[in-house]
C-alpha cells in the first residue's frame, strides 16, 4: 500500500512535459478531427471544427491540458492539448503556386508545385529555405511561402 501512495504522491510531485514548454510555440493538429473550443474545457461551446491533420497551430497560452491556439486565418480558441504534436508544420501561403526545389536556393532545380492550403511536414529552416515533405513530396520551399516557419 505504501508503494502505491509513493507512486501516485510521485507522479503528481512531476510536471508536464508540455506544460514546460515556454508559450508561444508551434505545433500541428494529430487528430482526424480537432474541435477548437470558446474556453479551455468541454463544457464551452465548439467555434471550429478542423479536419486537417498535421495543419500547424501557435500556440499562445496553456492552461492545464488546454491550449489557446491561433490558426492561419488568425482565429483564436481552445483545443485539448493531447491532440496537438510537437511536430513542426507549414502552410503553404500566398498568391499562386510555391516552388518545392532540389535546394535552398532559387537557382536549385524545380520538382514539384505546391498550392496555397497545402499542408507540409516542416523539417530545418536556414537562411529563408525549409526542409518540407508534402505528402512524400520532399525538396526546399522558401519559408515566406509558409506558416508556421521561422519564429512563433
Amino acid at each position: 500500500m505504501r508503494f502505491f501512495l509513493f507512486l501516485a504522491a510521485a507522479l503528481l510531485a512531476t510536471p508536464a512535459v508540455s506544460q514546460d514548454r515556454e508559450v508561444p510555440y508551434w505545433a500541428t493538429i494529430k487528430a482526424e478531427t480537432l474541435n477548437m473550443r470558446a474556453g479551455p474545457g468541454r463544457d464551452f461551446p465548439i467555434r471550429w471544427v478542423y479536419k486537417r491533420e498535421g495543419l500547424p497551430l501557435k500556440v499562445i497560452r496553456v492552461h492545464e491540458g488546454w491550449r489557446l491556439v491561433r490558426d492561419p486565418a488568425g482565429d483564436e480558441g481552445w483545443v485539448t492539448a493531447n491532440l496537438l504534436s510537437a511536430e513542426r508544420g507549414g502552410l503553404v501561403v500566398g498568391d499562386g503556386l510555391a516552388a518545392i526545389r532540389t535546394g535552398g536556393s532559387d537557382s536549385a532545380k524545380v520538382k514539384w508545385n505546391a498550392e496555397p492550403g497545402v499542408v507540409v511536414a516542416l523539417g530545418e529552416c536556414e537562411s529563408g529555405w525549409c526542409k518540407v515533405n508534402a505528402d512524400g513530396r520532399r525538396g526546399f520551399m522558401r519559408a515566406d511561402r509558409l506558416w508556421g516557419a521561422g519564429a512563433p
